[in-house]
């Protein structure tokens, strides 16, 4: 796969991925949801950066989640640089069509998600009770920096009662699936997989 086919792929996952986020972000106020099947909900949360809508603060004990967000932001904003340089590399290389593929999905979801965490808090204002405004005229929610991921796909496949004499976790509500996730999420988890599922291919010396 060449360079040009991989930067096609990243540009369309960007587009979706950022479209669909700036829509919610400006028709939704935060936790409001529609429902678009039983199983299908649109619903939207935000959060500081991880992946599948988990907290900043379930990692952190010993440092501020600001300056955790800070830390977590950065990092990525230097991963990219490096998951870049690997694509370019493997091109270059004529490496395997899985390897380029996977790396461009990483790649794109990778660079979705940051330009949320880094532009974020200065283009919207916040979602509390309210549909947020882009450019608002008072200026964002937040400074560089401390933008919050947008996540908006929930799949709540099943969702019910446990029974009281199960241990521990007898008499509460059980839901599969719960992450609340974005099309950037997607990609990125896509790529692993592929690198997982297919590693011997992914990494063969073999020109596909």
């Amino acid at each position: 796969m060449s360079l040009k086919k991989s930067i096609f792929i990243i540009i369309v996952i960007l587009l979706i991925d950022q479209v669909s986020k700036v829509y919610v972000k400006t028709h939704f106020a935060l936790h409001e949801s529609v429902d678009v099947f039983s199983w299908f909900k649109i619903y939207f949360i935000e959060n500081d950066g991880m992946a599948w809508g988990t907290k900043i603060s379930d990692f952190t004990s010993l440092i501020s989640d600001r300056t955790a967000k800070v830390a977590l932001t950065l990092f990525r904003v230097f991963a990219i640089f490096g998951i870049g340089y690997w694509l370019y590399d493997s091109t270059r290389k004529q490496n395997s069509k899985i390897l380029i593929l996977a790396i461009a999905l990483i790649f794109a979801g990778a660079l979705g998600n940051i330009i949320d965490s880094v532009f974020y808090g200065v283009i919207f204002e916040n979602s509390y009770n309210q549909v947020a405004t882009f450019l608002p005229e008072a200026g964002g929610y937040d400074t560089l920096l401390h933008g919050r991921v947008v996540d908006m796909l929930y799949f709540p496949l099943i969702e019910v009662d446990l029974p009281q004499w199960m241990p521990f976790y007898g008499g509460q509500r059980f839901n599969f699936f719960e992450p609340v996730f974005n099309i950037a999420d997607v990609a990125i988890s896509t790529g692993f997989i592929m690198l997982i599922v297919f590693n011997k291919q992914a990494f063969s010396s073999k020109i596909e």
